[in-house]
């Protein structure tokens, strides 16, 4: 039997046999591809950071974390602080390419504008291009005050901003903090330190007390949404009196920390605090770190104040210094740990 084609005049003669053959062919190159295919070592965790859409119960996805073995993390572990590898490298950018250190002044360009002239700016026409249409109709998502766009807030500490950086590398390699710990701060302000650990750690596993509500409002505001940071959902909460009761009774904290709040608080509220914090620090690894001075220990006492951290569960571990990486400054912080379970 023969299946002739009619496609051309002359008449092309496929015999059964050849198509059985050229399809056992077929068949045994497809259960190859498909062989290697199965095998192949192609990766397979490439992650895009996404976040979940408005009203979406899926979790979000958090970005993976690459270590850095030469930057002391180890296998596994996520670099903290700047290394003297790091800073050379940056300084070989800066000399290949020729840069030298310069003021930086308002110059020609597309429109500069000082911190003031831009709020007026927003103020007055709402920026360079924008929509004409009535407020009902405004296209922002999550509108902004101006004050906030030009981050005047960042104006509002002792040192500049750049300083959050630094206090953030010290308290991470200090307390051995990962991604996976769970961090407390107290007197978060507009997040100057805090952006970093939100960064840096797995999402929800940040919490604050703050008790400023235009801190809180520049946090969330602008921070948060201008770093891409909501999918990290830190735990901010408005509250003063060292009150911890809205963070939950069973989380513990591998890191508590405050810098430059327990100055402006009386000294029986501070004791309050710690008491309250005691039991929510991880024994012996946990830290509580506290910047500037011990006062409401001093004024009583060293022998006093021992034995009042004793009956706590709680041991003073020392002071120590932190250099900043890009100004002439170093902040002094006390340590604490939990002695007992």
């Amino acid at each position: 039997m023969a299946l002739t084609s009619s496609a051309t005049p002359k008449g092309i003669v496929i015999t059964v046999p050849v198509l059985v053959l050229a399809a056992s062919v077929a068949a045994i190159f497809l259960v190859f591809l498909l062989s290697s295919l199965s095998s192949c070592s192609c990766p397979s965790n490439i992650n895009i950071n996404t976040s979940p859409v408005s009203g979406s119960t899926a979790e979000p996805r958090v970005p993976v974390s690459i270590a850095d073995d030469d930057a002391g993390g180890g296998a596994g572990r996520v670099a903290v602080s700047t290394t003297k590898e790091d800073v050379e490298w940056v300084k070989d950018q800066i000399r290949l390419n020729g840069l030298h250190m310069q003021d930086n002044v308002l110059r020609k360009g597309i429109n500069p504008r000082t911190r003031a002239q831009q709020l007026q700016d927003l103020e007055q026409f709402k920026g360079i291009s924008h929509y004409e249409e009535p407020e009902a109709k405004n296209h922002t998502a999550f509108p902004c005050p101006g004050e906030l766009l030009v981050e005047e807030h960042h104006s509002n500490y002792g040192e500049p901003w750049a300083g959050g950086r630094d206090v953030f590398e010290f308290l991470a390699e200090s307390s051995h903090v990962t991604p996976d710990s769970r961090v407390l701060e107290i007197g978060c302000g507009t997040l100057r330190v805090g952006l970093h650990f939100i960064r840096y750690l797995n999402p929800e596993h940040f919490h604050c007390l703050e008790r400023d509500e235009l801190s809180l409002m520049a946090a969330f505001r602008y921070e948060l949404p201008s770093q891409g940071l909501l999918y990290k959902r830190p735990l901010i909460v408005k509250g003063e009196d060292m009150d911890f009761t809205m963070f939950g009774s069973g989380v513990v904290y591998d890191l508590i920390y405050a810098s430059a709040v327990f100055l402006h608080m009386p000294d029986k509220l501070v004791w309050v605090g710690l008491e309250r914090l005691a039991s929510k620090l991880k024994p012996y690894d946990g830290r509580i770190f506290v910047s500037h001075n011990i006062k409401f220990c001093s004024r009583i006492g060293g022998e006093e104040c021992t034995k009042r951290l004793k009956s706590l569960g709680l041991e003073y571990i020392g002071k120590h210094t932190h250099d900043s990486l890009l100004f002439n400054h170093y902040e002094i912080w006390f340590g604490f740990r939990r002695t007992k379970a």
